[in-house]
């Protein structure tokens, strides 16, 4: 990993050395920042391969410095907070962070979901050249190689990871898959990671693709099993 870059946006110093030493160990090349500002200016300006980012910082949350990085950059993000409640997790998940993680945290947890978000990244970035350039199911029009998606015309304003499911489960519609094997196949986790985000996922898709989110006709729920996209 001497090739990839980490940007750890955290204001505790104890616990920044710490990711620091271990993220360096291990071979990445390691960015910091402190707050909120400093964290836009350190990303604007050296373009890290993923990002580690506390929610709670001084001057800017990390729910604004997320929002703000997803509209200039694709860069896998990784959301830190110690609070487990459920409104921290959905609005971090909606603002376009591609995984989420409380505190107290297992190290070794927090790299296996990095170097997961990182393959997924550079495969994402294979299957753009080598996927067929659009692909249609119904009125929406999927631009592979634009990295955007249409609705009978006008644009959906989809996170990135949004993307990559209405991607995943168009290419193979018809298909079920489990929440499971929807996190191994659309997030790129080879351990059991916490379904709950392909739910959140699954919910604020709907919101823009289906005329009904309460009753969708196109991504649908299988009971027990997972979910489907239907034509």
């Amino acid at each position: 990993m001497a090739d990839k870059s980490i940007l750890i946006v955290e204001d505790d110093k104890t616990l920044q050395d710490v990711l620091k030493y271990n993220f360096t160990k291990e071979g990445y090349k390691v960015l910091t920042a402190s707050d909120g500002n400093q964290a836009l200016n350190v990303a604007r300006q050296e373009h890290p391969d993923a990002i580690i980012l506390d929610v709670m910082l001084p001057l800017m949350s990390g729910f604004e410095v997320s929002r703000i990085l997803r509209k200039e950059m694709g860069t896998p993000i990784i959301m830190l907070t110690a609070r487990d409640e459920e409104v921290d997790r959905v609005v971090g998940l909606d603002i376009g962070a591609d995984d989420y993680m409380t505190k107290p945290f297992s190290m070794r947890e927090l790299m296996a979901r990095v170097r997961a978000l990182l393959r997924r990244s550079e495969m994402g970035e294979t299957a753009i050249a080598e996927a067929k350039n659009s692909v249609t199911i119904g009125d929406i029009d999927i631009d592979v190689a634009r990295h955007q998606a249409t609705r009978a015309g006008k644009v959906l304003d989809l996170t990135p990871k949004e993307f990559d499911l209405l991607l995943f489960l168009s290419t193979n519609r018809g298909l079920v898959f489990s929440r499971e094997q929807l996190l191994e196949k659309v997030w790129g986790f080879d351990y059991p990671g916490d379904t709950r985000t392909v739910d959140v996922h699954v919910r604020y898709l709907r919101e823009k693709i289906e005329s009904d989110s309460a009753k969708p006709v196109r991504l649908l729920t299988v009971r027990g099993v997972g979910y489907k996209m239907e034509s």
